[in-house]
């Protein structure tokens, strides 16, 4: 059995190793592989062996819970609980702050000028440790009960000696006044640390709950009801009811439930989510049509040929689930470290208490309770934890106030490590819908009457292409006629009448057809417009051709010195599109990109993808359609077009808001400015604490008598945190 599964609890990377390391052992479990941003696990297992029930128990012995269903229900329970939890996460990060904000206040400026200021703050740190940081003590436990550790461990170890000590000092104060010694409290150290730690968990999990969205609107795309005919009758049905073979009837506006052959009908389908392409697809008898497409504005009959997970939208859906979860976890240097550095810093204090005990001057005891407890609060991970979150949130904002959104953490991790770029052709290069780009006339020919007849002839007319020439001309101060008749002629134009003369506007087999000439000069211009890449279309009356109408879509106007300036980077770049081989290479030309592939599949894009990652390259897929989708969730770094599909911007980890290529290069310098930032704060982190305990430890008492105060420990501690913060904040100042 190889399937996927929800799991909720987990909170950071080193709970995805934690959840591996303790089913891979056992008896029955061939492989497990946890994925922490989609917060799931695909397990392969012999169901011979071991139950997917004993699994899940398993897992919740050690604080983690797997959701067993169907794949809907599963999808549906799992967005109910990380809801749940995330607004649960929020009334105790606001819980926390309410109660811990005054005993810092007290703690640093009324110390000692306050009546029973040490029981209040006993009284106001309790809800805070035993509510609001409860989680920290409970998966400590269960990490203890199965010998392993994680930063939740260190948090509840410190927290938790520096809140009983506190505790002691405040009900039995006594004890060191006797021996000579003022008995602090550091109950503002405890909260603090809590209130820090669940904001910067908070902050993740809002990030978090936003991914993964782009599945379910895929599925969106399916249709709620169906009208098929069953024993000579409409009957309307739901999707999943669909019966392989029968006709279906779409009206204008329907979405294709299934992929299928057309019956009867003429129509156009808007096909961009499997082509990218702007301009519907005609459809007539014989045509083939595709699940999640939508019908435009004819009637058709369509036989169902594939239906339910044989559709290529399914096939789609499945290929984003699978792209998705196979994305690496997001392996922060701090979670990585946490199983060495927690025991480590465990056996320090557990050494430093035992070393004073044993050797040091009287009251040995006191000392060594002294030492452990300041060396636990020293080396408290809130400046470990906080170097890597602080930077991704000052650098997600940076990016914001840029026009670049970044959904995910992992996409700006991985950014500035991109060699190859993989770009759409339509809506990430191009414009994204058809224009008018030539109006060519015969020489002794002009605007004057036949524009007017032009703009009527067209604004009867269906066609996509039309619809772009209608905008175009009535930007010529052209008026509107009426003409006196109108037809359609399907796959070749339309032809009008107008005061007792025949009009054809189409492609160049209407005019053939009708034996209309068309002139050397207008016949050498309009092959080279079709070498560009667009379409013709030819006007003609009176025996000929007066002027020929070049429609295509765009390139846009920054898109080639932002491809430029990426190939400066070293950036190798490839255009994948579902156009033809002659459109894909007279753009790829024309802006100066040497590979591309034309008539290219949504699943070939992912293909393509996977194989480039497989030569051990870093790649990032830019595109805006729902064609695009798979490659995006499949790349290391998804880059959306603002202008494009929402399903789009959810498969993918970065948005461009401009729909600019150039924010590109912009998002890869942001991403080298974070990271850059985050190792900074990472090496002075382990510095910190590399200097820090030794010298809370006691390492110094020998030579001058110095012992560090745990009141100053935790002031230091404190500062440390401030200064990853400082740090982190100077990203703001980085110019992109």
């Amino acid at each position: 059995m190889k399937k996927q599964y929800k799991i909720t609890g987990m909170t950071c990377a080193s709970c995805a190793i934690s959840i591996e390391s303790y089913l891979k052992p056992l008896k029955g479990v061939i492989e497990v592989s946890v994925n922490y941003p989609n917060q799931s696990v695909t397990l392969n297992y012999s169901a011979n062996l071991i139950s997917i029930e004993t699994i899940s128990q398993k897992i919740k012995e050690i604080g983690y819970t797997l959701i067993l269903g169907t794949t809907q229900d599963t999808q549906k329970k799992f967005d109910e609980l990380e809801e749940k939890r995330l607004k649960f996460l929020k009334y105790k990060l606001i819980f926390s702050a309410i109660f811990s904000i005054p005993i810092f206040i007290m703690s640093m400026f009324f110390m000692g000028k306050i009546p029973y200021e040490n029981w209040i703050m006993m009284a106001l740190s309790i809800p805070v440790l035993f509510w609001s940081g409860a989680e920290f003590y409970t998966i400590a436990w269960k990490k203890l009960n199965h010998f392993s550790t994680n930063m939740d461990s260190l948090v509840a170890l410190s927290t938790g000696i520096a809140f009983l000590f506190s505790v002691f000092n405040t009900v039995y104060p006594q004890y060191f006044l006797s021996k000579g010694l003022t008995p602090h409290v550091y109950y503002e150290s405890a909260v603090i640390i809590i209130t820090l730690i669940l904001l910067g968990r908070f902050f993740e999990e809002k990030a978090k709950s936003k991914t993964s969205s782009a599945i379910k609107k895929l599925m969106g795309l399916k249709p709620k009801n169906v009208v098929v005919i069953r024993n000579g009758e409409e009957h309307i049905i739901s999707y999943d009811q669909i019966i392989k073979g029968e006709m279906i009837i779409l009206k204008p506006g329907d979405k294709v439930p299934v992929d299928g052959k057309v019956k009867k009908g003429h129509s156009f389908i808007d096909e961009s989510m499997i082509s990218g392409e702007p301009i519907p697809v005609e459809k007539t008898k014989g045509s083939k049509v595709f699940a999640g497409t939508i019908n435009q504005k004819g009637a058709l009959r369509v036989i169902a040929k594939k239906i339910g997970n044989d559709t290529l939208l399914s096939q789609i859906i499945k290929l984003v689930e699978q792209a998705q979860a196979s994305k690496p976890a997001i392996q922060k240097l701090a979670d990585k470290v946490a199983g060495i550095f927690v025991p480590i810093v465990i056996g320090l204090a557990l050494l430093t208490f035992a070393l004073w005990y044993y050797l040091g001057p009287e009251p040995s005891i006191t000392y060594a309770f002294l030492t452990l407890i300041t060396v636990l609060i020293i080396a408290c991970p809130c400046a470990l934890g906080l170097a890597t979150p602080t930077a991704l949130m000052v650098g997600i904002g940076k990016g914001a106030e840029q026009g670049i959104l970044i959904k995910d953490a992992q996409s700006l991790e991985t950014a500035y490590k991109i060699d190859t770029l993989i770009l759409d052709k339509t809506g990430t290069i191009t414009e994204g819908k058809p224009e008018v780009t030539d109006l060519i006339w015969e020489e002794d020919k002009d605007l004057g009457l036949i524009g007017n007849i032009i703009l009527a002839i067209e604004s009867e007319s269906e066609h996509p292409i039309a619809e772009a020439i209608v905008r175009y001309f009535k930007t010529l101060n052209t008026q509107d006629i009426a003409i006196d008749s109108f037809q359609s002629i399907t796959g070749l134009g339309a032809k009008a009448n107008f005061e007792n003369t025949e009009y054809y506007i189409g492609n160049e087999n209407l005019m053939h057809q009708n034996k209309l000439n068309i002139s050397n000069s207008l016949f050498i211009k309009a092959n080279t417009l079709k070498a560009e890449a667009r379409t013709v279309v030819y006007v003609g009356y009176d025996n000929s051709v007066v002027c020929i109408i070049a429609v295509a879509d765009k390139v846009k106007e920054i898109t080639i010195p932002a491809i430029q300036e990426l190939q400066q980077r070293g950036i190798e770049i490839h255009i994948l599109t579902g156009d033809n081989e002659q459109t894909a290479k007279a753009i790829a030309n024309k802006v100066g990109i040497k590979h591309y592939q034309a008539n290219v599949m949504p699943a070939d894009k992912g293909a393509f993808v996977k194989q480039l990652q497989h030569q051990g390259k870093i790649v990032a897929m830019a595109g805006d359609g729902i064609n695009d989708s798979h490659a995006l969730a499949q790349a290391d770094v998804g880059i959306a077009m603002g202008s494009g599909t929402d399903i789009a911007m959810e498969s993918a980890g970065i948005t461009l808001m401009h729909s600019d290529l150039k924010q590109i290069a912009k998002a890869i310098k942001l991403s080298n400015a974070t990271m850059r930032t985050i190792k900074q704060n990472l090496f002075w982190a382990f510095i910190y604490n590399l200097v820090a305990i030794p010298i809370a430890a006691g390492i110094l008492f020998p030579f001058n008598g110095f012992l560090l105060n745990p009141m100053i420990a935790g002031a230091a501690m404190s500062m440390s945190s401030i200064s990853v913060l400082i740090n982190s904040l100077r990203l703001k100042q980085q110019k992109l």
